[in-house]
Parts: structure tokens; C-alpha cells; sequence
């Protein structure tokens, strides 16, 4: 954490920052961040359930803002495995410049790391033995059977709705077998993995998106200068 990322690390960073739906414009860095709610939004954007955004107010005094960033380290951060030091914290809160930039770097890898971790157990969680899932589907009964697949083309049509929301829920019901409960919950996490996946491939092309434009900016101003070079040296 305490390492400063180089200019194409922090170009990459604010790109990974922009992609994600803020409560407040982001205006310089070192202040918008000062008293963690925008870091809370940051970990709530990627995992929901993680975060209660009404434990985080925006705050003017400085006790607040420790306040703010003692409660995300205890309660979300350590989900994480991530820990921001007291000194840390104290030069984010004053608005110290640079401070932030290798926190929110250190988050970022957190956050890769988690998400990567949960496809990887979803993945686990999805491989079962085949003949087993007919022995269930078999015991199902046939009008039971043909009020669960009404439900799931149900399901289809949300799905198809929302657009594949990152919030999809699957509604569950008290009379429903537990075994097709166990079958919407796989579903419903190989889902959330899908989603999970392309926002990662989403952040890798902006980053390429994003790199790829500053070399096209660099090779217009070497143009520019040749052309300048080659412009004098006529005259000359």
C-alpha cells in the first residue's frame, strides 16, 4: 500500500474509479475520498450485500471522517482482507495529497482478488453428478413439475427484462421444494459469476481503450514535431 503507482498505474486507477456510479462528482481526488463514503460506495458497487451505505455520512470534521473509516475497516475492509493503517487514515482525513491514490490501488486489488474468489467457488459449487439432478427431477411431482418450469419461464422473462441486472434476485417460495430452491440458488450464483466476469473484462478494455488513446495522443504530438522538424530544416 505504501508504494506509489506509477503514471500508467494511476491513469488506469482513475479510468477504474470513472466506470463506477458515485453519490458526488469527483472532483480532486484527495478531498472527494477524505471521509470514506465514496470509498464504501467503491465496495458496494461491487459487492452489495457487504456494505449499508447509512452507516457512512458525509462529514466536515475530522473526527467524523476517522469515524467513517474506522467503521469501513472493521466491517467491510476485513471481509477483504484489507487494513488501512491509523497514520493512513489521519493523512486521508486532512485531505493530504497522494494519500488516497495507494489505498484506493490496495482496494482495487482487494476487490479483483474477492471477485475472482467467488467465480472460483461458484464454479465449484455448480459441478455436480448428473444422474443425481435427474434422481431429484424425477421425484418432483408432474403438476408440481409444470408449476416450478411456468415459474422459471417467468424467471426467463425478468431476466430478459432487466437486461441481466447485477442486482437480479430470485423470489423464492415457502411451499417450493428445496431441492429446486438448491437448483435457483445455483442458478442464481453461475448469474452473478457471469456478471461479476464482465465487469472485470469491461474494466480490462477500458483500460486498453484508455491506454490506447494516449499512445494515438502521443504519436500526434511526435507527428506535430516532425512535422515542425521537417519545416524549419526546409527553410533552412
Amino acid at each position: 500500500m505504501d508504494r506509489e503507482p506509477n503514471d500508467d498505474e494511476l491513469q488506469d486507477l482513475f479510468a477504474w474509479i470513472d466506470q463506477i456510479p458515485l453519490s458526488r462528482p469527483k472532483r480532486n481526488i484527495s478531498r472527494d475520498f477524505s471521509d470514506g463514503v465514496m470509498a464504501a460506495e467503491v465496495v458496494k458497487h461491487f459487492f452489495p450485500k457487504l456494505v449499508d451505505l447509512h452507516n457512512y455520512n458525509p462529514a466536515n470534521s475530522t473526527q467524523q471522517k476517522i469515524g467513517n473509516w474506522t467503521l469501513l475497516d472493521r466491517k467491510v475492509f476485513s471481509k477483504l482482507d484489507f487494513h488501512v493503517p491509523e497514520e493512513t487514515v489521519k493523512r486521508i482525513v486532512l485531505s493530504t495529497a497522494g494519500a488516497i491514490v495507494p489505498v484506493l490501488s490496495a482496494l482495487r486489488g482487494k476487490i479483483v482478488k474477492k471477485l475472482e474468489s467467488t467465480m472460483t467457488n461458484t464454479q465449484n459449487l455448480n459441478y455436480y453428478d448428473t444422474r443425481n439432478q435427474e434422481k431429484h427431477h424425477a421425484e418432483i411431482p408432474q403438476s408440481e413439475a409444470k408449476r416450478l418450469a411456468q415459474l422459471a419461464e417467468i424467471g426467463k422473462e425478468e431476466n430478459r427484462m432487466t437486461n441481466m441486472s447485477p442486482h437480479h434476485v430470485v423470489t423464492f417460495y415457502s411451499d417450493m421444494p428445496p431441492t429446486f430452491q438448491l437448483m435457483l440458488q445455483e442458478k442464481e450464483q453461475a448469474v452473478l459469476a457471469l456478471q461479476q466476469t464482465v465487469e472485470i473484462l469491461q474494466m480490462k478494455v477500458n483500460k486498453l481503450e484508455h491506454l490506447l488513446h494516449l499512445k494515438d495522443m502521443r504519436i500526434e504530438d511526435l507527428t506535430q514535431h516532425l512535422d515542425l522538424y521537417k519545416a524549419k530544416g526546409n527553410k533552412s
